[in-house]
């Protein structure tokens, strides 16, 4: 497939599997048609890039469907100022739509593996205020902290203190919480010492691993 085809199937993938579930801000929409999603998966799979599910990347870990990265960043609320923590880069594709929407985005992943090769691929894109760090992402990245939003892109038995620690007041945190089946999406809203919470979507994610994650 060339660029001319893919450009085609993103805009598709857009319209059927996005926009066509109730994501509706015009400017994701935008991002989600523009990141080349068939660079962060691997070549046995590229036949499927755009397709509408999740796809291995290796390492036990996978690339979320299209849908989920979207509503995702629709629940963040991202402002253009925002700097993001990403917990979970993966394929490093959740990072690059985060980029997109962001001015800073610090993402950790616990794979050395995986973070060098995201690193790579968001650095060969032209992404240059997106960090990749390796590291326990369940700790956060306290180097960088308070952050805007936070983003964890991995299911975890509860909400790590450290990320709640580490968001700014005003600030959001999206991520799934449940057991290693079948999650919930919780969204947290930080309003000086107070923290807020509320249940979305049914999801399922591959466990975060790390101090706080799943052993």
């Amino acid at each position: 497939m060339n660029e001319d085809e893919y450009r085609i199937t993103r805009k598709r993938m857009v319209e059927d599997q996005i926009a066509a579930r109730g994501v509706l801000d015009a400017h994701l929409l935008a991002v989600m048609d523009s990141v080349p999603r068939h660079r962060f998966v691997p070549p046995d799979d590229l036949a499927w890039a755009y397709a509408d599910g999740p796809l291995p990347i290796g390492y036990g870990q996978s690339i979320s469907q299209p849908y989920i990265v979207a509503l995702m960043t629709e629940l963040l609320e991202l402002e253009p100022t925002d700097r993001v923590l990403e917990v979970g880069t993966g394929s490093g594709y959740q990072a690059a739509v985060l980029g997109q929407m962001a001015s800073e985005v610090h993402t950790v992943e616990l794979i050395p593996e995986l973070a060098d090769q995201a690193a790579r691929i968001l650095s060969d894109l032209g992404y240059p205020n997106i960090h990749v760090h390796p590291g326990d992402g369940s700790l956060g990245w306290p180097l960088a902290a308070p952050y805007d939003r936070i983003l964890v892109a991995a299911a975890a038995p509860s909400v790590p203190q450290p990320l709640l620690d580490q968001l700014a007041d005003g600030g959001r945190l999206v991520l799934p919480v449940g057991g290693r089946g079948s999650q919930h999406l919780e969204v947290w809203n930080r309003t000086g010492q107070e923290f807020h919470c509320r249940v979305d979507l049914a999801v399922a994610f591959v466990p975060l691993r790390g101090e706080l994650g799943w052993k």
